[in-house]
C-alpha cells in the first residue's frame, strides 16, 4: 500500500471515529437517541469502512465520495453552530484530506512524465 493509500485508510477509520464520538458523546443531540444519529450520521462512510476492512481497492474511492457529503456537513455546521464549530472544522479538514489522499497515486500517474522512446 502506498503512502497516499495509507492516508486514506486512516481518514477513513477518523471519519468513522468522529462521527460517533460527535454525535454520540461530545455533543449529543437533545431531542434524539444519541446512538441513533451517531449512527445515521455514520451511515454514508459505512460502505468504504466495508471495503477498507476486506482489503479492497476501491475503498478510497468510496470514503472520498462520502467525505464531500462530510465536507459540505461540516462547512455549515461550522457556520451555523458555534458550539460545535472545532468539531465541524475538524470533520471538513479530515474529509479534504481524503480526497486529496485517495486523489493522489492517479493525479501522480497523470501528470508525470513519459519518458521518450530511446534513439536507435
Amino acid at each position: 500500500m502506498t503512502s497516499a493509500g495509507r492516508v486514506t485508510a486512516l481518514a477513513i477509520l477518523a471519519l468513522f471515529a468522529l462521527q460517533i464520538v460527535w454525535h454520540g458523546w461530545l455533543a449529543p443531540p437533545v431531542h434524539a437517541a444519541p446512538w441513533v444519529m451517531a449512527l445515521l450520521f455514520a451511515l454514508p462512510i459505512l460502505p468504504a469502512l466495508g471495503l477498507l476492512l476486506a482489503g479492497h481497492r476501491r475503498a478510497g474511492f468510496w470514503g472520498a465520495f462520502a467525505a464531500l457529503l462530510y465536507f459540505s456537513h461540516g462547512v455549515m455546521a461550522a457556520w451555523v453552530s458555534p458550539d460545535v464549530r472545532n468539531l465541524a472544522l475538524g470533520q471538513a479538514l479530515v474529509s479534504a484530506v481524503l480526497v486529496v489522499a485517495a486523489s493522489w497515486d492517479g493525479l501522480q500517474a497523470r501528470f508525470r512524465r513519459r519518458r521518450a522512446p530511446p534513439d536507435v
